[in-house]
Formats: C-alpha cells, structure tokens, sequence
C-alpha cells in the first residue's frame, strides 16, 4: 500500500514537471511576441537577433527545468515559469526603451543613449546560473539554519558599508551603491536575504519567549518588556541606515519582513500593532529631520510643485509628476507597446519608473496582469510556508513572500504617487544585476522550500510502529476478536452473563515480572530522554511525551 501511494506521489510530481515545462514555453513565448509587437512599432521591421534571443531565453529556461526535474522534483510547478515571464517581460521593455532613448538623445552627451537590455541579459545568464547552483548544491533548505549568526553578520557589514562610500551626483543624494575596481552593486539586495534567514532561525528558537503575554492597555495584550529588545534593536538599525544612507525602502522592507515575520511565529496581533507604530513614528521623524528624505515626502505630497516657478527647494525632480501623466495616458489598455512616449521620463529604462512603460503602453489592465503575476509568486511562497511541517522552513519562506511583496509595493506605491518614492528597483523587470540575483536567489530557495512541501505531501511517510501490542488475557496471551482468551487462567470460575445482575467491569491488569528485574514486555519511559527531531514530528514541534500504559477504565 504503502509503496503504491509512493508511485502516485512520483506520478503526481512528473505530472507538475510537465505542466511546468508548458507554462515555461508559454512564458518566452509570451516575451517574444512582445519584443517583436514593440519593434515594428517602434522601427517598422522585426527585432534583429530575435532568433538568438529566443534560444537564449528558452535554452536557459530549459536548463533550469532540467535542474528542477532533478534536484527538486516536488517542486511547485508556477514558481520557475512565474520568474522567468517576469525576467523575459523586463528584457523586453528594457530594448524597447533603449530604441527611445538611443534615438532621443542621440545629439546629447549623455549615458541615457547606451542601451541598457544587453547588459542586463548578461546578468540574467549570472541570475539563473546561481540559481541553478543553489538548486543542485543545497540538499535541504535547513541547510541554512546552521549559518544564521553567520549570515546576520556578514549582512550587518554589508548594510553599514555603502555609508563609508562617497556619493555621486547621479546617485540624488542615496547611498546604496558599494563601487570597487569599477564595479557596483547594492548589497541591501543580498542583505534582505541574509536578514530574512537569521530571522527565522532566530524566531524559531525565541518564538515561546516573544509569544509570552504582557500587561493588558487599552484591551490589547502587549507583549513583556525584556522581549521587546530584539524589536528595539531592529528598530534603531532600520532608523540608523534611514539616516545615513537615506534609503527609505530598504528600511521599510527590513522592518517590514522582520514585524511580519514575528506575527507568523506568535500569532500575537499585539507586535503588528506595536511594529506599526514604531515604523510610522520612527519614519516621522526623520523624514521631517533628513533633508533627503523630507525631499521625497515633499515631492511625493506635492508632485506638480516642481513646475512653479517658486517651489519647495528640497523637490529637485520632476520624475513623480511625468509618472502620474504617463500612467494616466494609458487609460484603460494602453496606447500599445512601441507608441507611448515613455522616454520623457529621466531614467526610466534604469530605474523603477519602468513601471510606467507599463500603465502608458499596456494601460490598466497591462498593470493589473503584471501585478497578478506578482501576487501569484508571493501566494505560491506562502502556500509553500502552509506545506511546510518544520518551524525554520515556514518563516524562511514566509519572510521571503513578503520581503518580495514589500519590495513591489513600495516601488509601485512610490511610481503611483501611493507613498514616497524609495528607489528601490522593481523586482525582475528594472535594469539592475544586484536586484535581479538577489532575487533569483529567493526564486531558488523558493524552489528548495516548496520541494520539501511538496515531498512531505506526496510521498507517504513510513508507518510508525504500535507502541502498545494487541489485547491481551489476564496471561499475557493473545486473545481473538470476540472471542475467549486462548488460555482461561481460572477453569473452574462459573461464567456469569456479560449483561447479568452479578456482571462487573473487567479488570485491566498488566503482567508481572516473577522478580525485581524489569519488564521486558513493558515500555519504559526515561523522562531525561531528548524529545524526537522536530522533522520527525507532524507539524514540526517537539511533542510532549506519552505514557505507554493504557488508562484503566475505572477512572477513565
């Protein structure tokens, strides 16, 4: 029975792989046609290399599925092709935006004119490749947790280092950028990875102390004092990189993840209540004291200011009001790829306002498919936290859903005039080799994490033995079902009716050893004895101990 269920769970999981390699083949096919709609819009003549780049991509893609099919085969079957539609997508609008610009500023001595989308597809073979390596080389996703202090270490360093860079123009006043021999990357990217994996390790070992309740204030249970300390501390570090490196969404996606996160392993309302508060009173006041984050507050509350002739001095850019006029060109469906104006917009083929390409030349319901492609990643890596049985693996993936949803929201909340702008960049489609592996990176441990879920689902776990053999005679012998026990140990008893006026409860006794030695037919319990794994457990906690012995009837 038991290796039967195992073939359908192997069947089940071979049918996922399939179904993936469909919807992957429909992802490229999907880009594709939108690199050929926008050049003959665009130049009137098909893209050149389209060939190649199809190959390219799918090759790629391929290479990928095989890596699934082998090293994670219960891996949930949306989570690679959802990546890839959203990479592939961004590759298209980055060439679509380089025919633009390389027209536009052809006169002008300025970087805008070099393309953008080659550079980026180079980082898209970087990106997958990684992933691929984390996927064959990570047995385990608890592979992790021994590495957590490391990790949050190494993630510390690397948060604090862009401060003791110097700053460039063009940067606008953010310091996110570490620059070495030329090169640059954002490690707050990679940071928001590192961070979530300490969180839940850290979690996972503290969430009895933190679920500890407090005083009562107001009706509301707050939590007691000496644990709000790690919240504190989150706290002040989310302030202090707010302060001097002026990176509004990379403070509001690390407290975010970390009070999300902390609901997750407590269920206590209490801590969003309280993580809310400190993140609104704490972006209060430095965004009335920061001079470059009042900026953002100012050119986010007041947009068209910058056209007056007298303004508010801290607004230096237009960028947020030719946002909202190109998202409201779009209308309902777009003026079509290749035939807005998308290019007015300073940067937009190398930052988050991308996004506006979208609502401009796709319109509303172009927004809202992407937006759905979107949620439907971030749903898939919270189901995979609902299939998880170890405590580790379901706040890993939680954290991960959610530094993901964070980050879109407070790019397209910032594009669409919701909240400041962050400038952070949009997950898969902005131009960026630091954004787009950080968050291959998540779509790999995605993978792993729902590839333990879905093991756990479709493969049937061995049966655990009877702890309590079948009931026996007073002898210790075996008795039938219904039936006399095979030896009577009292032949000349008289039996009385089971109903009858004389019938009593039958005595439930357990055999006796004939000397002081132990029992070798009775389990004993050692009560220093170590609880079983947490992997062995159905839900992934320890579980109290069980006494071995039937209850008697008589106090039952």
């Amino acid at each position: 029975m038991q290796s039967t269920a195992r073939g359908e769970g192997r069947r089940l999981a071979a049918r996922h792989r399939n179904i993936e390699l469909g919807l992957l083949a429909l992802a490229v096919a999907v880009c594709l046609a939108g690199h050929i709609d926008a050049d003959l819009a665009l130049t009137g003549k098909m893209p050149p290399g389209l060939l190649v780049h199809g190959l390219a991509l799918g090759g790629l893609a391929g290479v990928a599925h095989l890596a699934v099919r082998r090293f994670a085969p219960y891996a949930d079957p949306l989570i690679l092709p959802l990546g890839v539609f959203l990479t592939g997508f961004g590759l298209m609008l980055l060439d679509r935006l380089d025919i633009s610009y390389a027209a536009a500023h052809a006169r002008k001595g300025d970087y805008q004119k070099l393309p953008a989308a080659p550079s980026q597809l180079m980082w898209v073979f970087v990106s997958v490749a990684v992933a691929i390596a984390l996927i064959a080389l990570i047995k385990h996703h608890r592979f992790f947790q021994r590495y957590v202090y490391l990790l949050m270490t190494g993630a510390l360093i690397l948060l604090a280092a862009p401060a003791f860079f110097p700053g460039r123009p063009e940067d606008f006043g953010a310091k996110r950028w570490i620059r070495l021999f030329g090169l640059s990357f954002e490690p707050d990217e990679f940071v928001k990875v590192a961070i979530t994996i300490f969180f839940a390790g850290y979690l996972m070992a503290s969430r009895d102390a933190l679920a500890l309740a407090g005083r009562k204030i107001w009706g509301m249970t707050l939590p007691r004092g000496r644990h709000v300390g790690p919240v504190l501390a989150i706290w002040v570090v989310s302030l202090l990189v707010l302060v001097f490196e002026r990176d509004l969404g990379t403070s509001l996606i690390f407290f975010g993840v970390f009070v999300v996160m902390l609901y997750a392993a407590t269920e206590r309302t209490s801590w969003v209540v309280l993580g809310l508060l400190m993140a609104v009173g704490g972006a209060a006041v430095v965004g009335t004291v920061e001079p470059h984050v009042h900026g953002r507050v100012e050119a986010w509350l007041h947009p068209l200011d910058i056209y007056k002739e007298h303004h508010d001095p801290a607004i230096i850019s237009d960028q947020p009001a030719e946002a909202l006029f190109s998202l409201g060109t779009g209308h309902l469906t777009g003026t079509g790829l290749g035939s807005g104006r998308p290019w007015l917009i300073g940067f937009a083929g190398r930052s988050d306002f991308v996004f506006t390409t979208i609502g401009e030349e796709l319109g509303l319901a172009g927004v809202t498919a992407v937006l759905l492609v979107y949620l439907l990643l971030v749903q898939r890596g919270l189901r995979t936290a609902v299939g998880l049985t170890d405590p580790f693996g379901k706040l890993l993936a939680t954290g991960l859903s959610t530094a993901l949803a964070l980050q879109v929201f407070v790019v397209v909340g910032g594009v669409s005039g919701l909240v400041p702008l962050t400038g952070k960049a949009l997950p898969f489609l902005a131009a960026g080799g630091s954004s787009l592996l950080a968050n291959w990176l998540i779509v790999a441990l995605l993978i792993k994490l729902s590839d333990s879920a879905g093991r756990t689902a479709l493969e049937p776990a061995p049966p655990s033995p009877d702890p309590l053999p079948a009931q026996a005679g007073p002898a210790g012998r075996s008795a039938a079902p219904g039936g006399p026990a095979a030896t009577d140990p009292n032949p000349n008893a008289s039996p009385t009716a089971p109903n009858g006026p004389n019938a009593t409860a039958p005595e439930l006794t357990l055999p006796r050893p004939a000397g002081p030695g132990p029992d070798p037919d009775r389990t004993e319990v050692n009560p220093a004895a170590p609880y079983p794994p947490a992997e062995q457990s159905p839900y992934g906690y320890h579980p109290a101990p069980q006494s071995p012995f039937p209850p008697n009837p008589a106090t039952a």
